[in-house]
């Protein structure tokens, strides 16, 4: 089976990657990091033709991980750095 819409999923993972986890704390990397995953999730099962919730939950749980965990040094893509890094 060929996967049709590849490069729109290409897309949108590195769109979802490129805003992920955005905060100062682990907290408020958490939640946003659940949100744009919870996003990021239902939107590639459904342009894939699966189920849109178990994406969204897969993508939640994935993109809270992700944000809880990390610091904001390793996080932080932009070119000032915060103070420490």
């Amino acid at each position: 089976m060929r996967l049709r819409h590849g490069p729109r999923l290409a897309a949108i993972t590195a769109a979802a990657l490129l805003v992920a986890a955005c905060g100062s704390n682990r907290f408020e990397r958490g939640v946003t990091g659940g949100a744009i995953g919870t996003a990021a999730g239902a939107g590639v099962l459904a342009v894939a033709g699966g189920p849109v919730l178990l994406g969204a939950a897969a993508g939640a749980a994935g993109g809270a991980a992700i944000g809880a965990l990390t610091n904001e040094c390793q996080i932080d893509l932009g070119p000032q750095r915060p103070n420490g890094c």
